[in-house]
């Protein structure tokens, strides 16, 4: 047990710097994988992939027995349609470390939602854990069968089952798949929050289509009339989109209602909205302020794609006088620093950090109010 135990934990400790490529680091974390292709939405407050994944050393390693025993027993019970515990089906969550176990697992959740499905109320959720379990394993199929199935409604009562779930999806670019399980989301009246938004305008956004924008702009529409806050992250989304689409008055009409648009995003999504529009004089007056703002270290300059800027020059190179002022100004804003290589979609996949006040972390509370003892470990861990 203590060798498989040691294994485990080196295992994690490679894992470290493989889990969610980019995190910690500086610039768009797409462009920071090694190959430059994986990308993803949610930030890892939301997935807690390394949470889980310690939280599976522990369990394996204070397991009575060994693994294999309490996956017999646990199939035992299944055939024998025996009750299956709560904390049964926690444990095995956690030792799953395959495709087979993973078979097992969803065998023994079809049993343990048979007998408390109408049990729900203030009960322990599974459907986080199984999805980190799939996100880890890289078993989005069997995450996606599972969900869709009707014998297990319920189950996967909470957005965040189905938030992960899209996010592993839009990772790997099934884009298809990912618009079913919003759409499954949706059919389980699972009420969205606002990464459900983030997630179905970026899948929307990917699949860039007549349909794809239809949807988008439906789901936009209905949130507001709820009185829903969409994120700035969700409204870019829904203006790129738009972009892309070529109706470029929807893509105004959002982009007026983001409220502080001065995000490198909005920055050079206002850019594409001005070239699209054939509003070029304009274009080159924000150019000119941009590049005359504050010289203080301290201000935060504006920043353009060099993606952007190159589609700026094409559309005014037909007019000399714009041209020129064009390259004038397009010098000076790399002599201040203000270009970046990152695409304008590098830029909209982009998950910033963890906004965490080190202050909270600092004044986490470690003793009971009550007996003035400290708080367990695993009760202020969790």
């Amino acid at each position: 047990m203590a060798a498989a135990c040691g294994r485990r934990l080196a295992l994690l400790r490679a894992l470290g710097s493989w889990v969610r490529p980019g995190a910690g680091g500086s610039g768009p974390a797409c462009c920071r994988c090694p190959l430059g292709a994986k990308r993803y939405l949610l930030t890892d407050s939301i997935v807690k992939l390394k949470e889980f994944q310690h939280k599976k050393v522990a369990i394996a390693c204070n397991l009575p027995g060994t693994k294999e025993s309490y996956l017999r027993d646990l199939e035992e019970k299944v055939t024998q349609n025996r009750l299956i515990l709560r904390e049964e089906l926690r444990t095995l969550l956690h030792l799953c470390e395959s495709q087979d176990d993973v078979e097992l697992a969803k065998n023994v959740i079809h049993r343990y939602h048979a007998e408390n499905r109408n049990v729900t109320l203030g009960e322990y959720k599974f459907g986080p854990l199984f999805m980190r379990l799939c996100y880890e394993l890289d078993l989005e199929e069997s995450a996606v069968e599972l969900i869709q199935d009707q014998h297990l409604r319920g189950f996967f009562s909470d957005c965040t089952s189905f938030n992960i779930l899209m996010d592993m999806l839009f990772i790997k670019g099934k884009y298809k798949s990912a618009l079913e399980v919003l759409i499954e989301m949706k059919n389980q009246d699972v009420k969205f929050s606002k990464d459900t938004y983030v997630l179905a305008f970026a899948i929307c956004y990917k699949l860039n289509s007549p349909e794809s924008f239809r949807i988008c702009t439906t789901l936009r529409e209905e949130a507001l009339i709820k009185g829903e806050v969409l994120s700035r992250r969700a409204s870019c989304f829904a203006v790129a989109l738009a972009l892309n689409q070529n109706q470029v008055a929807k893509a105004i009409s959002i982009f007026s209602q983001i409220m502080k648009p001065e995000s490198i995003i909005c920055t050079n999504l206002n850019i594409m909205i001005h070239v699209q529009s054939n509003m070029l004089t304009p274009l080159i007056e924000i150019l000119k302020d941009a590049t005359e703002g504050s010289l203080s270290r301290f201000v935060k300059r504006h920043e353009f794609s060099e993606e952007v800027l190159a589609k700026v020059r094409e559309k005014v190179k037909d007019v000399p006088t714009l041209l020129a002022r064009f390259d004038e100004l397009y010098g000076k804003l790399h002599i201040n620093g203000q270009v970046t290589t990152y695409t304008l979609d590098a830029l909209l996949c982009h998950t910033p950090r963890d906004r965490k006040s080190h202050t909270v972390l600092l004044n986490k509370r470690t003793v009971s109010r009550r007996t003035l003892q400290p708080l367990s470990q695993s009760l202020w861990a969790e």
